[in-house]
């Protein structure tokens, strides 16, 4: 009952502080003139510079497919040579040879040239790119 008895007085209490709003572009989103000029217009507009990218695009394309051939006719090509040295027991060992070598081998150099092209590509359109507009790194699909 003394709590009833004595006025409740409360203290004046500030009003919280008025909120300003700022409206204007996030600075995520504000775009800064690149750095250099992107390479993409220099392809676009055949300059000298642009047929160096692309000429580089295609010799590293080249070079894999090169490596990939030259390794697939090293297995293919000595494939003759064992058969004739082996001609006592040609039968078997041709069997195992063509089926559980060759075919197992020439799907790993596919995947490896599969692989260095994409790569290849990936490289290229990061040099491309404009570096605000650019993916991140190769990721192989899982």
């Amino acid at each position: 009952m003394a709590d009833q008895q004595q006025p409740h007085a409360r203290p004046q209490q500030q009003p919280p502080p008025r909120r300003e709003i700022v409206t204007g572009v996030p600075r995520a989103s504000r775009r800064r003139p690149p750095a250099h000029t992107p390479a993409r217009s220099e392809i676009s507009e055949q300059t000298t510079l642009g047929a160096t990218y692309v000429r580089a695009l295609m010799r590293s394309q080249l070079r894999a497919g090169l490596g990939a051939l030259g390794v697939l006719a090293l297995l293919v090509g000595t494939l003759p040579v064992l058969f004739a040295l082996s001609r006592s027991a040609s039968g078997p060992l041709v069997w195992v040879a063509l089926g559980l070598v060759a075919y197992p081998v020439m799907w790993l150099i596919a995947r490896w040239y599969v692989t260095r092209a994409e790569r290849n590509e990936a490289d290229f359109t990061g040099l491309v790119m404009d570096p605000a507009e650019a993916p991140g790194p190769y990721q192989r699909p899982g």
